[in-house]
């Protein structure tokens, strides 16, 4: 943040809870969307952490499935 201004930076790397949160689903759930490959996450060290634009990724190919159906 800076301290200056207030303003915040956008956040690159969420926490898996906070992307559930992002998609308003259940952390169970978002284990499990990960697990099959459907949003790709990053590990720092022992954490694993969901890039903002893995969720948009997700989010428009869901858009792209429904459109096609």
């Amino acid at each position: 943040m800076d301290t200056h201004t207030g303003s915040k930076k956008p956040r690159v790397l969420l926490t898996v809870e906070e992307a559930a949160r992002q998609l308003s689903i259940g952390r169970t759930t978002m284990y499990a969307l990960i697990k099959a490959g459907h949003i790709n996450t990053v590990r720092i060290g022992h954490l694993r952490r969901v890039p903002t634009d893995a969720l948009t990724a997700y989010v428009q190919q869901l858009n792209g499935y429904q459109a096609a159906a």
